[in-house]
């Protein structure tokens, strides 16, 4: 679907692994698709390629994606045009010049500016090949001074070595000190492993043979140290290909994802509701900590997303989950004081996932961090509802923000009849801390081994 949309007439005959990232991102600069799914989609397509031209692919289009602040800088600073002002074809292929020369040591210079300019001509555009030419020759002689220029100190510095927004920066360092800020910024610039967990309905010698298996396989696999079912794996090409996968017996998810379901305390038997489900890592978790018993009802917005859910029910074989097209934000009389555990992973800003979702820190303003509160204040208003007296209400997000994390939780106390309880039995003990024992934790990327996440847990006043 993306290339129908994207590539150009005569593309096919010029399917080179440069010509294909120069598409990928003008598609990511056109349609805004997000880079992650449109890279799963290309290399997808492209499933016949050599392995080592689908990590060339994979690696140029990403870096360019996440660099991007970073490298119109680096172009501003030598080209007699600034990057907002040229053509999109020249833009992007500057970007793929200046990353390959910045930070493809493989690459050599002459060919990071050689097959720049060639794409260039390739696109019609001869009569500015003498200026891409000239602007990564310049670049070029100019690399030891790049690659050696003074530790960032203001904010406007700072947003140019991380490629992070300034507003973004500005937070970060508002809420966690400047030393933390660039902690996460660091991290998310850092090339991420696929988190999985193994299903808890294998027993330890079954997971350690579908281990060995994997690693049988030239896959790099580790043990996560927070969940001895969680690992974490590299040099993966394509899930599918990954043993135990197609089985139903591993799912993608990041630890701190995992965590919901450790701290939510499914009980045996319990009716669980999952209530913004997609695409059903929580899900299959907690209906895996209900060891067959109980029932999970997942819903979610759209047709679309509960189909996401199916996919993964029907892959890892769980007969205790019903799934359900439902908006979090209207109100179900049928569930009112029902649900032993309510789990809102609420629709956020994702700022906790640019380091796997680059292009969130450019799609995503303070606006709409206002709005996203409101939402999920909404959400909370509604669903509380459903929660039996003495039952569990757990709410998450993949933000670090105020607004929509601690703010809403002390909110949320004030409002309804819940209180916080403790989360200390539920995590690894070098987690613990003055917050997990007041009943909530803010996961940062560089700080901890997971992804930007936030829970929090409340139990319903008899």
């Amino acid at each position: 679907m993306i290339l129908q949309k994207g590539m150009v007439a005569g593309m096919a005959s010029q399917e080179t692994p440069r010509a294909i990232v120069l598409e990928m991102l003008l598609l990511a600069e056109k349609e805004q698709e997000f880079s992650n799914q449109l890279s799963a989609d290309i290399l997808n397509k492209y499933d016949y390629f050599k392995q080592q031209d689908k990590a060339f692919i994979n690696r140029l289009f990403t870096g360019c994606v996440e660099r991007r602040i970073e490298l119109d800088h680096v172009i501003n600073s030598y080209a007699g045009t600034k990057t907002n002002r040229m053509k999109p074809v020249v833009r992007n292929a500057l970007r793929m010049g200046v990353y390959q020369l910045l930070y493809m040591d493989r690459v050599p210079e002459s060919a990071a500016c050689n097959e720049t300019v060639r794409l260039v001509r390739m696109r019609g555009l001869g009569g500015l090949a003498g200026f891409v030419n000239g602007t990564l020759r310049s670049i070029a002689r100019n690399l030891e001074t790049l690659r050696n220029r003074k530790a960032p100190e203001t904010e406007e510095e700072l947003s140019i070595a991380y490629s992070m927004p300034e507003w973004i920066v500005n937070r970060l360092i508002r809420q966690y000190g400047r030393e933390t800020a660039e902690t996460v910024m660091r991290d998310m610039l850092q090339e991420k492993p696929v988190t999985i967990r193994m299903d808890e309905r294998l027993n330890r010698e079954e997971q350690a043979t579908l281990a060995r298996k994997i690693a049988d396989a030239g896959i790099l696999i580790d043990q996560h140290p927070y969940l001895a079912y969680a690992y974490t794996l590299q040099h993966i090409d394509g899930m599918y290909r990954v043993p135990g996968f197609a089985e139903g017996q591993i799912q993608v998810a990041d630890v701190s994802s995992m965590l919901v379901a450790e701290i939510a305390g499914v009980p045996k038997g319990g009716r669980i509701l999952d209530t913004c489900a997609a695409p059903g890592g929580k899900t299959l978790h907690v209906a895996a900590k209900l060891g067959g018993t109980g029932s999970v009802l997942a819903r979610d917005v759209s047709e679309y997303k509960v189909g996401l859910i199916r996919e993964n029910v029907d892959r890892m074989q769980y007969t205790n989950v019903t799934t359900q097209v439902w908006d979090a934000t209207v109100p179900d009389p049928d569930c009112v004081g029902k649900m032993d555990v309510v789990i809102v992973d609420a629709p956020c800003s994702g700022l906790g996932i640019i380091g796997k979702k680059a292009d969130i820190k450019y799609h995503t303003s303070e606006e709409d961090i206002r709005g996203l509160s409101s939402i999920q204040r909404k959400i909370l208003s509604v669903v509380q509802k459903y929660v039996k007296p003495g039952g569990t209400l757990i709410y998450s997000t993949c933000t670090w923000t105020a607004e929509e994390n601690w703010e809403n939780r002390r909110w949320f106390l004030e409002h309804y009849a819940f209180e916080p309880e403790s989360i200390d039995p539920y995590i690894p003990e070098q987690l613990r801390c003055g917050d997990s024992a007041e009943g909530h934790l803010q996961f940062l990327p560089g700080v901890h081994r997971t992804d930007g996440f936030y829970i929090s847990r409340f139990r319903r006043c008899e």
